[in-house]
Formats: structure tokens, C-alpha cells, sequence
């Protein structure tokens, strides 16, 4: 499993405004390009965002799934990415004398990415996810709706 963490200079809410905003979802997420669409009940258990990922005109269409949503606290979603396959994701925020401590535990639990070496896996998710951070941070310091 990877795992990142980074202190951001705003309130656990403001970070929150940007998870529960689907459509910023590309905005945040490494690799993802466009949202489609997002249910109307984002981000409460069972609902997804429809995204595509990848770059034009090789887009590939799929959707990201929350699985477990505590206002607050914690994010999990079940995040596709076929043909590379699933991973599960999952954020926690927590309050910091600075702000607020975001951490990003994420690993491949379905498709071919599953059956890389770990330590390739755990690497590449790692680096891919600084860059999520990074734009999660610029969102929520900045203030995104």
C-alpha cells in the first residue's frame, strides 16, 4: 500500500468542500481528465463519479465509487481505471496546528496493476499521488466551491 501525507495551510472543511464536490473530481485526481457526470447523492456510499481518463482521443470512460463517506474524517472510494484495473482509495483528514494533515492510503485490488511487484506498485501509486496532494491542496487553500 502507498501512503502520503501532506499538511495543508486550510480548515478540514475546506478540504472537504472539494471531495464532496464531484465535478471537481478531475481537478484533483492524477490521471483523471473529465468528469461525465456525477450522482445527484455524491458522496454518500454507492454513489459514483463518471470520469474518463487518459488524454484525447484516447480516452477510456469509467467511474470512481465512494464506499464509505464520513464528513470530517475519511473518504474510501473504489477507483476504476480499466484497462490498468481498481484500486481502493482512501483520505483522511485530520486537524494540524497549521491547517489540516491530509494522508492518502491507496492500493491496485483489481486488473493487471495488482500483479506488479509491490514495491513498483506501491511506487508508482506514490508518486502519481504527490501530484494528487498537491492539486487537493491547491483546491482546498484556494478556496474551490
Amino acid at each position: 500500500m502507498s501512503r502520503n501525507v501532506r499538511t495543508m495551510a486550510c480548515p478540514p472543511a475546506a478540504v472537504f468542500r472539494v471531495l464532496e464536490n464531484g465535478w471537481l473530481y478531475a481537478g484533483w485526481v492524477t490521471g483523471a481528465s473529465r468528469i461525465r457526470e456525477v450522482d445527484a447523492a455524491w458522496p454518500a456510499p454507492g454513489s459514483k463519479i463518471h470520469h474518463s481518463v487518459g488524454v484525447w482521443p484516447a480516452l477510456l470512460n469509467d467511474e470512481s465509487e465512494s464506499l464509505e463517506w464520513e464528513p470530517g474524517r475519511r473518504l474510501v472510494l473504489r477507483a476504476r481505471g480499466w484497462p490498468a484495473g481498481e484500486a481502493h482509495v482512501r483520505i483522511e483528514v485530520e486537524e494540524h496546528p497549521d491547517g489540516c494533515r491530509v494522508q492518502i492510503d491507496e492500493f491496485a485490488a483489481k486488473g493487471p496493476a495488482r500483479f506488479l511487484p509491490k514495491a513498483i506498485a506501491d511506487t508508482a501509486l506514490y508518486v502519481r499521488n504527490i501530484e494528487t496532494l498537491h492539486r487537493l491542496a491547491l483546491l482546498a487553500e484556494g478556496g474551490a466551491p
